[in-house]
């Protein structure tokens, strides 16, 4: 289905947005990888997909909290594979801490990866797929998109910001082959998740399975992880013939979190 186009997907080396490039890769897109990490292991995954999908399979190490490195990105999809068709702002870090304790350098970086950096990567990929008549723009958002949590004060006005900016760049490119759409996972199980559940579990003394329950039942009624292939796989429904018409959505995959 997405055979000869380009897909940028940041923040990829890994979590949810490796499953996603892995989704688009095998619906036949050519994929710029983005993440940090040791140059071997991301030459081994680049090198994987490549082969196991049979697509051109490119990495680019730019920091997202960096408007000219991710000029460079942009620049280096359309100079490989000759455009940008399809963008997903993935990447992303997280910090907690009250308000008033929060540290400026942390609310900062966590607004730039988190926020300006979706807003850098869309204005740059705008252009070209203006040009060919054709785009699709998945800004990963969260739950926190839509609802709120405490100690997350960075994070939660990012996400929030992410579905704003999804609004208006919908709004800004209707009637032009070009969609923008917003999706908001709950808790996904991911290698940092992973971390998360085995630090409860060796704070509380309890086995892991039970840690999951415990961290899922705090919000997600569905007690289930949701998993970067699902993510990956409503990306691609986003990029195809039936989404044509579905722009300025957010939607939620987190197991009725935002439903109470």
């Amino acid at each position: 289905m997405l055979k000869g186009k380009a897909a940028i997907v940041t923040g990829s080396t890994s979590g949810i947005g490796l499953g996603i490039a892995r989704s688009l890769a095998r619906a036949g897109a050519d994929i710029v990888l983005n993440g940090f990490g040791e140059a071997a292991a991301i030459e081994e995954l680049r090198r994987g997909i490549e082969t196991e999908f049979g697509v051109g399979v490119i990495h680019h190490g730019a920091d997202m909290a960096k408007p000219a490195e991710i000029e460079a990105l942009v620049a280096a999809c359309a100079e490989r594979f000759g455009g940008v068709d399809v963008l997903v702002n993935n990447a992303g870090i997280q910090h907690t801490a009250p308000v008033d304790q929060f540290p400026v350098d942390r609310w900062d970086a966590v607004i730039a990866i988190n926020l300006s950096s979706a807003f850098h990567g869309i204005r740059l990929a705008l252009p070209h797929m203006k040009a060919r008549g054709w785009g699709r723009i998945v800004n990963i958002a969260s739950a926190h998109g839509l609802v709120a949590s405490v100690n997350k004060s960075a994070y939660v006005a990012a996400k929030h910001g992410i579905v704003g900016l999804t609004k208006v760049v919908a709004l800004e490119t209707a009637g032009c082959g070009i969609t923008c759409n917003a999706i908001c996972p709950g808790w996904v199980l991911t290698p940092l998740v992973q971390k998360q559940i085995d630090a409860l579990a060796e704070r509380e003394g309890i086995p892991p399975q039970e840690a999951e329950v415990r961290l899922l039942s705090e919000k997600q009624p569905s007690r289930a992880f949701t998993t970067p292939e699902q993510l990956g796989e409503l990306a691609v429904f986003l990029c195809g013939p039936a989404a044509a018409n579905l722009t300025g959505a957010s939607l939620p995959v987190d197991g009725g979190w935002t439903a109470q």
